[in-house]
C-alpha cells in the first residue's frame, strides 16, 4: 500500500518506519532501523548473563529455542506482508521535502528485552543458590525449617496440640493442687487425733485425779453394820477388837489404802487379813467367809478384801476388826477412836 502525507511542520518519525532522503536539495537525516536498537539491547542483556554464567539443562535450552524460532518465524512472516512505502511531503516553500517512509518489520523489541531480562534473573537465582549451598557446605539447609515438622505435628494439628498441652499443664497443675490438698488434710487430721489423743489423757488425768481427790482416804469395813461389841475387856480377857454384824457375804474393805500382808486361815479367827498401810499401822479383819485378796497385793480404801462370815471362834455372821499400831506386832488400840481421827464415824 502507498500513500502521500503533506507535514506542515517538522517531521516528527517514531515507531518501526525508516525515513529515505528522496529530494537530492537538502540531505535528510539516515534512516535508523529499530531493529538495530533492538539488537543492541539484546546484546547488552546477554553480555550481563555471559558475565555470570550457569549451567542450564540441554532439554530447556533446545526446548525454549524451539518456541523462539516458531514465534520468530511467524512473526517475520506477517512482517514482511506488512512491509509497504508511503510517501511523505514535508517542509514550506524551497525547504519542501518529498521522503519515502518504508514500513520495517516488526522485531517484538519488547518481547526481546523481557526474555532477556528473565533469562537473567532465573541465571542470577541459579547463581545466588550455588553460593548459598557452596558457603553452607555439604550439609547446608536451604529451606525453611518448621518447628512443626521437627516435633512430628502437622500445621492443622498445632490447635490441637496447644489444647492438649494446656489440658496436660491444667492436668499436672490440678494434680499438684490435689496432692497438696491431700497433703495439707492428712496432717491436718493428723494434728487434730494428736491434739485429741492429748485432750483425751488430759482429760483422762483430769478425772482421774478428780476421782483421786474425791476418794475416801479411809471408809468403814462393813457398811450398814451393828456395832455388836466394843474395844476392852470381856469374860475375863482383852477383846482386841470391835465387832460390826451384818448378814452373811457382805462385802468388807480396806479400811485405807495399804499392802496386803497376810490372807488365809487363822487359828481362833478362821480366816484373817492382815494389810499394812503408809504410816505402818496395820489392821486386821476376821471370821470372813470367803478371802478376795492375796499377800503382797496393793489396796486402796474401800477396795473389797473379803465376805463376811461366821468362822472360826464366833457366835454369829459378823467382821471383827483390829487396828495394830506401827506394825504387825504392833500396839492394839481402840479401833474406833482411829477411824473417827480420819474422819470416819460409827
Amino acid at each position: 500500500m502507498t500513500g502521500t502525507v503533506v507535514v506542515t511542520g517538522d517531521v516528527v518519525v517514531t515507531g518501526d518506519v525508516v525515513v529515505q532522503e528522496v529530494c537530492p536539495p537538502e540531505p535528510v537525516t539516515a534512516a535508523v532501523d529499530l531493529a538495530e536498537l533492538t539488537e543492541a539491547a539484546d546484546v547488552q542483556a546477554m553480555a550481563g548473563v555471559a558475565a555470570d554464567p550457569v549451567e542450564i539443562p540441554g532439554d530447556a535450552v533446545t526446548e525454549a529455542d524451539t518456541a523462539d524460532d516458531t514465534a520468530d518465524g511467524a512473526a517475520e512472516a506477517a512482517d514482511e506482508a506488512e512491509r509497504v512505502p508511503v510517501t511523505v511531503v514535508a517542509g514550506h516553500g524551497r525547504h519542501r521535502q518529498i521522503v519515502r517512509l518504508l514500513r520495517l518489520p516488526r522485531r517484538r523489541p519488547a518481547i526481546y528485552l523481557a526474555a532477556a531480562l528473565v533469562g537473567a534473573v532465573g541465571v542470577g537465582s541459579f547463581s545466588i543458590g550455588d553460593r548459598v549451598a557452596q558457603a553452607g557446605g555439604p550439609g547446608a539447609v536451604s529451606h525453611s525449617v518448621s518447628v512443626a515438622e521437627e516435633l512430628g505435628i502437622g500445621d492443622q494439628d498445632l490447635p490441637a496440640a496447644a489444647e492438649a498441652a494446656t489440658l496436660r499443664s491444667d492436668a499436672a497443675m490440678l494434680g499438684e493442687v490435689t496432692a497438696s490438698r491431700n497433703a495439707r488434710e492428712a496432717e491436718e487430721a493428723a494434728a487434730a487425733q494428736a491434739q485429741a489423743d492429748a485432750d483425751r489423757v488430759v482429760l483422762e488425768a483430769a478425772a482421774t485425779a478428780a476421782a483421786e481427790a474425791a476418794r475416801p482416804r479411809t471408809v468403814l469395813p462393813v457398811a450398814g453394820a451393828r456395832l455388836t461389841s466394843t474395844f476392852g475387856s470381856r469374860w475375863g480377857t482383852l477383846h482386841a477388837g470391835i465387832d460390826l454384824a451384818a448378814p452373811m457375804l457382805t462385802p468388807e474393805y480396806a479400811a485405807a489404802d495399804g499392802v496386803v500382808l497376810e490372807a488365809g486361815p487363822a487359828s481362833g479367827y478362821g480366816n484373817v487379813v492382815y494389810i499394812q498401810h503408809e504410816n505402818g499401822d496395820v489392821t486386821v479383819y476376821g471370821h470372813m467367809e470367803e478371802v478376795l485378796v492375796q499377800p503382797g497385793q496393793v489396796v486402796r480404801a474401800g477396795d473389797t478384801v473379803a465376805l463376811l462370815g461366821n468362822r472360826g471362834q464366833s457366835t454369829g455372821p459378823h467382821l471383827h476388826f483390829e487396828v495394830h499400831v506401827g506394825g504387825l506386832g504392833g500396839e492394839k488400840i481402840d479401833p474406833i477412836p482411829w477411824l473417827r481421827d480420819r474422819g470416819v464415824a460409827i
